[in-house]
């Protein structure tokens, strides 16, 4: 089995925001291979579908972004046997908008959703994609810059990242995680 968490906040007001790349990967992961989010459990919305032969849970926490850990911990222990089988996709304000990057492990790099998975599973040596959303905060705080809707000059780039992110999880579900890098990084 391989769990693949996209990293968000619940609720309608987050929904098209910067800081929700990672649901909205997951949706359209989930789209692709006619899966739902029908089930909640460790305060998550949980599909569960199968991919060339490999069972997949597909995760949304909705402990809201920084106690992404508490929802993820508690799934990976009980499901997976090595951290190589867990992705996390989130976004990344360090990279410019529409860059990806792939790896196999790392720190936080200052994202709190990732430094609460890293806390609760007492490592940083599971898979990650981020996504870029730039720093482009225009006198905003952080908060207020992932928090905020993309403007309608980058909405296209948005998308086209979207899909290659969505290729780059099928990449690494079916050859893992250096050939994922090495195509999309």
């Amino acid at each position: 089995m391989k769990i693949i968490v996209g990293l968000g906040n619940p609720g309608a007001q987050y929904r098209h925001t910067r800081h929700n790349l990672g649901f909205a990967v997951l949706d359209l992961i989930a789209g692709q291979l006619n899966a739902g989010f029908d089930r909640e459990k460790h305060n998550g919305l949980i599909a569960q579908t199968v991919h060339a032969g490999e069972k997949l849970l597909l995760v949304k926490p909705l402990t809201y972004m920084n106690c992404s850990g508490d929802c993820v911990a508690p799934l990976a222990r009980n499901k997976i046997q090595t951290l190589d089988e867990l992705l996390v996709v989130a976004d990344d304000v360090n990279l410019p908008l529409g860059k990806m990057r792939m790896r196999a492990g790392g720190s936080a790099g200052g994202h709190n959703g990732l430094k609460s998975i890293v806390e609760r599973m007492g490592s940083e040596a599971f898979h990650r994609l981020r996504l870029g959303v730039g720093d482009d905060r225009a006198g905003q705080d952080l908060a207020g810059h992932v928090l905020s809707t993309f403007r309608p000059e980058e909405k296209a780039e948005v998308q086209e990242m979207l899909k290659r992110a969505a290729e780059a999880v099928f990449c690494w579900l079916q050859h893992g995680i250096e050939r994922a890098m090495c195509q999309f990084n």
